[in-house]
């Protein structure tokens, strides 16, 4: 009877002991199911804030899909190269993409980025002008992501010590006076990025713009060496004699710490609070008071593409879907994003916290892209290689804006 009973016992042990191990087994099972993602979206980005964004939004889409998301992050030119090798080799390495405004007829014309047509559209809420680089032939190739767009970066208490008043400045005679007077206190006037030929040209287009000139005409061909761009070349040497060049970050660090009044910046670079010594606002295309006032804050919009050799499109589009989702869009701007939509840059809760952000919405509003020609690395390189022999005295005005016309019709030519 005892044998028995131990024998009960031990069948007993045996079976609870063989029950866990099927819960056991079947609870591995349904979390390995559950771990293992649907598909796996790998990512290329541009560094920096722009790509902090998207990655904070990530684990909330990861989560909500059941989709795993990779990210590689790169500086701007190595963004550029790595996509357009990825998708002539073929290698299917990414999915979604940040691509520069500048890039977008490149990329369109080379088949590099996909007709989004069954993937996403663009709704009324995003501002009208960020749009338009991003259609060929009715057809959408990207999605305005992130609203770069020069604004006027400038230290609040230098100006106010030097006898102006912050709303006052409203053309760039304005800004000359302001940065000229600065100058005389040991301090500097104007900072302007020097660094590379691109950020050379860049940060001067505004004031071309101002003064009615652009890098090409009607037709796409080389404008340079003409009376517009011989003024505008003229009014920034007097401007930037008041500072000096600087990367970004020496440029918002002398800013910040009162030793320069004021630069051309972005909005990704700073954001300012109601405590800060810096702030800014929308640049106005204007020489003085008498002037007309024309569109002549540029560009820097970072778009979101599918690459043409991606092999998980679908998914992709689920992706750029939600991070161009209004609410996430709204979520973006206290991560630091900025975008392209009336519903976050009018937004009273996004105002009350970043009222500069009303700034940043009037200059989207008159945002004008860099030009839409395949060619523009090898013309802004052409340009702003003989602009810096300008500034740095090594060429009169005349030559460099000579010479600079002659190299570009070459360019333009041999495509």
């Amino acid at each position: 009877m005892k044998k028995e009973k131990t024998r009960l016992i031990i069948s007993c042990a045996f079976f609870v002991i063989f029950l866990g191990s099927i819960f056991a087994i079947t609870g591995i099972i349904k979390n390995s199911e559950k771990e293992h993602s649907v598909a796996t979206l790998n990512i290329a980005l541009r560094s920096g804030t722009h790509a902090d964004v998207i990655t904070k939004l990530l684990p909330e889409f990861e989560h909500k899909f059941n989709i795993k998301c990779n990210v590689k992050k790169f500086s701007e030119e190595e963004l550029r190269n790595e996509i357009i090798s990825d998708v002539k080799t073929d290698s299917s390495t990414y999915d979604l993409c940040m691509i520069d405004g500048s890039w977008t007829a490149e990329f369109i014309a080379n088949k590099i980025a996909t007709d989004l047509t069954d993937f996403y559209q663009l709704d009324d809420d995003i501002i009208e002008a960020t749009k338009t680089v991003c259609y060929k032939d009715e057809k959408l190739y990207m999605a305005p992501y992130y609203g770069n767009v020069t604004v006027l970066l400038y230290n609040k208490l230098l100006i106010h010590e030097a006898g102006f008043k912050v709303e006052n400045i409203d053309s760039i005679e304005d800004m000359l006076e302001i940065c000229q007077e600065v100058n005389r206190h040991h301090n500097l006037g104007f900072m302007y990025r020097g660094d590379t030929e691109n950020n050379i040209v860049v940060d001067f287009l505004p004031f071309l713009l101002a003064h009615n000139g652009w890098v090409l005409d009607k037709n796409n061909r080389p404008s340079v060496n003409t009376p517009e761009w011989h003024k505008a070349m003229e009014t920034y040497l007097k401007l930037i004699k008041t500072g000096r060049a600087a990367k970004k970050e020496d440029l918002i660090a002398a800013i910040t710490n009162k030793t320069a009044a004021m630069a051309i910046a972005w909005p990704g670079w700073y954001t300012p609070t109601k405590n800060s010594t810096i702030d800014y606002k929308a640049f106005k295309g204007k020489l003085n008071a008498e002037s007309p006032a024309y569109n002549a804050t540029i560009y820097g919009i970072w778009t979101l593409g599918i690459p043409s050799s991606s092999r998980n499109k679908k998914y992709a589009g689920k992706l750029l879907n939600f991070i161009m989702d209004p609410e996430n869009q709204k979520k973006s701007v206290f991560t630091g994003g900025v975008p392209c939509r009336y519903s976050s840059l009018t937004d009273p809760e996004v105002l009350k916290k970043f009222p500069q952000y009303d700034a940043v919405r009037k200059a989207l509003e008159t945002g004008v892209y860099r030009p839409q020609i395949k060619e523009w690395p090898e013309f802004y390189t052409i340009l702003g290689k003989e602009m810096r022999l300008i500034i740095n005295g090594n060429k009169s005005i005349d030559s460099g804006l000579a010479d600079a016309q002659t190299e570009l019709e070459k360019l333009m030519n041999s495509k």
